[in-house]
């Protein structure tokens, strides 16, 4: 579905659901160089749920149109000039890897408008390796094989997906491939650049869960378990043998635990 926010022709999915007025509403964000399709399986569970969905595609990301966010104080701006053009007055916010930056600034500065919060694959500082930070601001592929090589547990490379017939380390490569240039190094850069997320964590006050995968090499799980104390009125969920991309690899534990604070 889009929509008109910040002046720009935006894309969101719903998950094929009908919004109700009656429903409450889930907003999901996507981490760095990626896109809506990340959520679908999640997108469509909970609009089965009756939930409103709201699965964006960022500024600039996917289908939609638009400056590319330069900050994760920018992108939590554009989310809040999205909620109010689409009439979202409250809802359970959801983020994985930058989403999940953006999720944790929306949530501190926008508390009002935040029931819950659901941070997968976090860390705050959520420093970017200066061999993927520089690989990305040459638009050069390493970027794209480093992230997604670090994204996956052993598990995920070697295969297992419990969606038959898909591959999971070659699902997150063509996700990162089709970015525009410069994409995945804005949004590389808005995380790096990102240094007061313990300060805001701290002022959180929604009832907030943390997904922790035990193999994640991109968000390390010391780094999620810290975020996890800062935030007040926070408890975590521990994925076994799982790395980054969560998602992908152990989908039906991500959903299980998410409908427990959405």
């Amino acid at each position: 579905m889009y929509a008109t926010i910040a002046n720009h022709k935006t894309f969101f999915s719903t998950g094929s659901g009908i919004h109700n007025p009656d429903f409450p509403s889930v907003i999901f964000l996507h981490g760095a160089g990626m896109d809506h399709t990340i959520w679908v399986l999640a997108s469509r569970y909970f609009a089965r749920h009756n939930f409103n969905v709201f699965a964006f595609d960022f500024p600039g990301h996917g289908r939609s149109q638009g400056e590319l966010c330069q900050s994760i104080n920018e992108f939590s701006d554009w989310l809040n000039d999205a909620s109010i053009e689409l009439n979202i007055n409250e809802a359970a916010i959801v983020g994985h890897s930058m989403g999940s930056l953006v999720a944790l600034n929306f949530a501190a500065r926008y508390s009002q408008k935040v029931r819950s919060l659901a941070l997968l694959g976090t860390s705050t500082p959520m420093q970017v390796a200066d061999q993927l930070l520089e690989a990305s601001r040459n638009n050069h592929h390493d970027a794209i094989d480093m992230a997604n090589t670090w994204s996956h547990s052993n598990f995920g490379h070697i295969g297992g997906n419990e969606s038959p017939g898909l591959v999971m380390t070659l699902g997150g490569q063509r996700l990162l491939e089709r970015a525009k240039d410069n994409v995945f190094f804005t949004d590389l850069n808005a995380c790096n650049s990102f240094v007061n997320g313990a300060e805001l964590a701290a002022s959180i006050s929604c009832e907030s869960l943390i997904l922790v995968g035990t193999k994640d090499r991109m968000t390390a799980p010391i780094s999620a378990f810290k975020v996890a104390e800062l935030i007040p009125n926070s408890r975590t969920a521990t994925l076994n043998q799982c790395g980054h991309s969560m998602l992908s690899e152990q989908p039906n534990a991500v959903l299980d635990a998410l409908i427990t604070i959405v």
